[in-house]
């Protein structure tokens, strides 16, 4: 590692410049940055390229990351010329479908590796920028921030604020709404260099290759691009973040907000605040090309008195809701005391399921130790996300399902049918139990707080 360079919180490496840049993007928090292209050097182009997913599918340009690897000095002192006189042309990304939960299909971009490489560079010169400007509860595709974070920050902010309302934000397709003129303009209140704003145009009026046929995408960023994740952070933190951050300040009850990428959700002390900022934020959000998904953002009461409420009401148990794949629930501990209660999303743990079931039937002629090895593989990347506290009586649920697909598979191998008896000892041996590999979210956030306050 080179000596001028310093770990960051993630754990990468920032140049000694790249460290001015954010310690002048902290001390002032107006200043337009003119100057940011020369922090794209070769070395950071090298270091961008090693962080790219070598198995990743080529783009248009039909290159591979092991092809690239040939050669790869000339071929980065070459790129890195073509970016500094402007030369550098960005392609198309292709276009593959992938499909979603609900039966449709999402449209996925795959840039072309030279993109990948100089978006990669890019987003790590402008990182060091906004990761200073977003706030603390935006926690989607950030360096050292993770899915689990968000998650205990949700649950702290339930268990310890005075949150009676839960807002269940969801933006219609996002990702293909966001304004190209407007994009630009809100990435200019803190990027002035015209180099860097141009490559950014480039990527975004770049267009889609589709069977051969390009087509001009005039609103949106690409899925898949490496750019993406922090346009849409940037698009976010100012349509969003900063916007809801100042209507709370004015608001006379509580109001609090997690989001990871374009899931957000927000607690609300009154309900009559929610309504108001439900309103208001609609009114908003339309002047920058964005709408609520009307079919899935919901204002549901919930937190500690919401059992009660609606027990007076006559309205059964509280309503539950979904964020980043586990439901949560309005609960109580062994002591009566309000808790919330978080298990795996039913819908997800049931696509999960048909995805093991038409894999197990590819594998049905396969040696059982093979198959054994990777269901065991599948199901402990399961439980690494899955398994909080309070959510193993579902995973073992979970277990015992896959076990019986995994049964029903091996008896169609042959007339003879097995039995139980004889093939459960084998899914003991290859199945592992569930176990909660994650600690309280309140013990968590508190400690990470606390090593927040007091950095090395």
């Amino acid at each position: 590692m080179e000596p001028n360079t310093r770990p960051t919180q993630s754990g990468e490496r920032v140049s000694q410049g790249l460290r001015g840049v954010r310690e002048r993007a902290r001390k002032h928090k107006q200043e337009r940055f003119t100057a940011l292209l020369h922090h794209v050097t070769p070395a950071l182009l090298r270091e961008s390229f090693y962080a790219l997913k070598r198995k990743a599918a080529p783009g248009v340009d039909g290159v591979t990351w092991q092809e690239y690897a040939t050669g790869l000095e000339d071929r980065l002192n070459d790129l890195h010329s073509r970016v500094h006189r402007g030369a550098y042309r960005a392609q198309p990304s292709k276009r593959r479908w992938i499909p979603k939960a609900n039966g449709q299909q999402r449209p996925l971009g795959i840039a072309a590796l030279e993109d990948k490489i100089v978006q990669q560079a890019v987003v790590t010169v402008l990182n060091e920028i906004y990761e200073e400007d977003f706030r603390g509860f935006s926690y989607g595709f950030r360096p050292g921030r993770g899915q689990h974070m968000a998650l205990d920050a949700l649950y702290v902010a339930i268990k310890r604020k005075r949150v009676n309302w839960i807002l269940d934000l969801d933006l219609k397709s996002f990702f293909d709404h966001i304004s190209h003129e407007k994009l630009v303009q809100l990435i200019e209140k803190r990027i002035a260099d015209s180099r860097i704003l141009r490559l950014i145009q480039k990527w975004l009026k770049a267009g889609v290759m589709e069977d051969g046929v390009w087509s001009e995408t005039e609103a949106g960023t690409p899925q898949g691009a490496v750019i993406s994740p922090l346009l849409s952070n940037v698009y976010l933190h100012y349509v969003l973040d900063q916007w809801t951050d100042q209507w709370r300040q004015a608001a006379r009850g509580a109001v609090t907000i997690v989001r990871y990428a374009d899931d957000a959700i927000l607690g609300f002390e009154r309900q009559d605040e929610a309504e108001r900022y439900l309103g208001e934020l609609k009114e908003h959000l339309r002047e920058y090309g964005l709408e609520l998904n009307e079919d899935k953002t919901r204002l549901i009461r919930f937190g500690r008195f919401a059992a009660f409420n609606r027990a007076e009401r006559g309205e059964g148990k509280p309503e539950a809701f979904t964020f980043l794949g586990l439901q949560h629930i309005c609960g109580e501990n062994r002591l009566g005391r309000f808790e919330v209660r978080r298990i795996t999303d039913g819908q997800r743990r049931r696509k999960k399921l048909q995805e093991l079931k038409q894999e197990l039937r590819r594998k049905r002629h396969a040696p059982m130790a093979q198959v054994g090895e990777w269901l065991r593989s599948v199901l402990r990347g399961y439980y690494q996300y899955h398994a909080v506290p309070g959510n193993l009586s579902v995973l073992s649920r979970f277990r015992h399902q896959v076990a019986r697909l995994w049964f029903r598979t091996l008896s169609q191998r042959s007339q003879r049918r097995p039995t139980w008896v004889k093939l459960g000892p084998i899914f003991d041996h290859w199945l592992p139990i569930p176990h909660v590999a994650h600690a309280y979210p309140d013990v968590r956030f508190d400690a990470r707080r606390l090593a927040a306050s007091h950095p090395r």
